[in-house]
């Protein structure tokens, strides 16, 4: 979870990219731009504007930017920063003993906001959906253990924010 593992903050070249679900590329947009506000202190509305009019419409065919759906994209960044007070806590419970949040990896930070903001208030979007999400955006920039990490804290998270979504069949009603 150190910095020293951390790749650029793009993603790795992939060869499916092409193709990409609107929804997908916005949350990969997103964290890239929340790490972008962490690392540079960018003002959020300069970084949505930067991605919407100039990354988005400047990426190239098979880049995953290009697919971005923009009002979705600027709804994480705004939901994050919103609720990033009730986000980090969260999170912070869930890191390993001796782990803090701002020990973390800024990109691994950024995914886990993005995701944790999700399972809090986006209920049109099913809660494994999310998660499958944000463990795919870490394995676009992490080949290690991030992924897992990610894995586990969205998955104990969404099993507190929405358990309804967890129960078996027989008990739902």
């Amino acid at each position: 979870m150190t910095s020293e593992k951390r790749k650029s903050p793009s993603p790795k070249p992939s060869s499916k990219s092409k193709g990409v679900q609107p929804r997908t590329a916005s949350r990969m947009a997103a964290v890239q731009a929340l790490y972008q506000m962490d690392m540079a202190s960018t003002d959020l509305n300069d970084v949505i504007h930067e991605f919407v009019t100039i990354r988005f419409p400047t990426a190239e065919d098979g880049e995953t930017l290009a697919d971005a759906d923009p009002v979705y994209f600027a709804e994480i960044l705004r939901g994050v920063v919103r609720r990033q007070r009730d986000i980090d806590p969260l999170v912070d419970h869930q890191l390993a003993t001796g782990w803090r949040l701002e020990r973390v990896d800024s990109i691994l930070r950024a995914i886990l906001r993005g995701g944790v903001f999700e399972l809090m208030e986006r209920r049109d979007v099913p809660a494994r959906v999310a998660i499958n999400e944000y463990i795919n955006v870490a394995h676009a920039f992490f080949d290690e253990e991030e992924p897992k990490v990610v894995n586990g804290i969205l998955d104990r998270l969404a099993r507190q924010l929405r358990p309804a979504e967890f129960e078996p069949e027989a008990t739902k009603t």
